[in-house]
């Protein structure tokens, strides 16, 4: 018997910003994949963005433009990582405690 198909919130957002979503009941469909391979892309990359925002950070000559790309990249990276935990812990909408993550 096939479970019900459930709304899974994917890695990434329509042209105009807002949230896509995939209704299957097929976890290894081609289009599941796909999301997976893109979340472990976007985790992967957080990874290096905190790596490099901690060597901004630790560096006291570093200026303003570089804090702010630091900082910059740290918002996205940490945008991707929340909407990868919503996806995974099955949460649809708003985020924990009423926060939009594609803001």
């Amino acid at each position: 018997m096939n479970r019900p198909a459930t709304l899974r919130l994917l890695p990434w957002t329509s042209p105009e910003g807002k949230p896509c979503y995939l209704s299957t009941d097929k976890p290894d469909s081609p289009l599941s994949r796909l999301a997976d391979d893109v979340e472990e892309d976007q985790l992967t990359c957080a990874y290096g963005v905190l790596a490099g925002a901690r060597a901004v950070l630790a560096d006291a000559r570093a200026g303003e433009h570089a804090l702010r790309f630091a900082l910059t990249r740290a918002a996205e990276s940490l945008r991707d990582a929340l909407r990868v935990a919503e996806s995974r812990g099955g949460a649809h909408g708003e985020g924990a405690r009423g926060y939009d993550v594609a803001e």
